[in-house]
């Protein structure tokens, strides 16, 4: 905990005092109103344009060539939102962003509205957290999951290709945003429907195994920070924890074996390393090189082992 807490940027502390220490309230959301003041969470709100955007763009910085080699860059809006949102920044730093993005963002697919998402399963689900976080009225895209859940119970950013049977990247996605329209609203019977039904699809497969075989899809096991879009059984694990606090309901035992692969990650001083930073452009780095004891991961990794008890 001591180095957890040495000069950590307020982003991750108040979240260390909060789900790990137990401070009471008033501790931890004192420290969570600096996030915008100071550290990663200024620093970044600085960057926002005059349009309300970063970088110039919706999902992609404008001057993002998508022919080219570059990889996937981090500096647009729809990501710096979700930074901005995940570390704690309240609603109100941003005041004004909402309209400013209605009348300003479009999507780089087909140029439609910013808040009335896209085609892409993930963008979407990220743009229902975000928007609930800035007071946008997401119901009709919280119904877009109901009305784009595959047969298997997940969901595909592949399904306008064609695709017909879900993929965890997805499904985990479609769910955090499923979850946090929940939370924000208190969502719908048919909203609360769908969304057991795509935690089932990963529960049925252990959170990282095929259906067919039993056996693992992918190793699943080697964690970075920012958790970005991509699949991990932490990232999911962390889901789950969240779900499980929010429905009051036990963990689940269908999640133990890939429970115990995310705690034999933990090291012998009980921290986790990152297997490295993601590729692609990036405002500023928020965690270490890659074998690096990552303050993030111990605190997504501490807190999902706790839960789980």
């Amino acid at each position: 905990m001591e180095w957890l807490l040495e000069g950590s940027d307020p982003a991750l502390r108040w979240q260390v005092e909060r789900d790990l220490l137990e401070e009471p309230e008033e501790v931890w959301r004192a420290t969570r109103a600096r996030v915008a003041q100071e550290g990663f969470g200024k620093r970044l709100l600085e960057l926002q344009g005059e349009d309300g955007q970063w970088a110039g763009g919706a999902f992609f910085p404008a001057d993002y060539d998508m022919r080219g080699d570059e990889a996937q860059p981090w500096t647009a809006t729809t990501w710096a939102l979700v930074a901005l949102r995940e570390w704690g920044v309240e609603a109100a730093a941003l005041a004004g962003t909402a309209q400013l993005l209605a009348e300003n963002s479009r999507w780089e697919y087909d140029g439609l509205p910013y808040w009335g998402g896209e085609v892409d399963c993930c963008i979407n689900a990220m743009t229902v957290s975000n928007g609930v976080w800035l007071g946008v009225d997401m119901g009709a895209n919280a119904r877009w999951f109901v009305e784009h859940q595959l047969g298997d119970g997940g969901w595909n950013c592949e399904w306008v290709e064609g695709a017909k049977r879900s993929s965890f990247h997805s499904t985990l996605n479609s769910l955090k945003g499923l979850l946090d329209y929940e939370v924000a609203t208190g969502g719908s019977e048919e909203v609360r429907r769908v969304r057991k039904e795509g935690e089932e699809y990963l529960l049925k497969r252990h959170l990282y195994k095929r259906l067919s075989t039993g056996e693992a899809v992918a190793e699943w096991a080697t964690f970075r920070y920012p958790l970005r879009w991509q699949y991990s059984v932490l990232n999911a694990a962390d889901y789950f924890m969240r779900a499980a606090r929010h429905d009051r309901t036990s963990p689940d035992p269908r999640m133990s074996e890939a429970m115990e692969r995310i705690k034999a990650q933990r090291q012998g001083d009980g921290t986790w390393v990152t297997a490295g930073r993601h590729p692609g452009r990036m405002w500023f780095e928020v965690d270490v090189e890659a074998g690096q004891r990552s303050k993030w991961l111990t605190l997504y990794g501490t807190r999902v082992v706790e839960w789980w008890g």
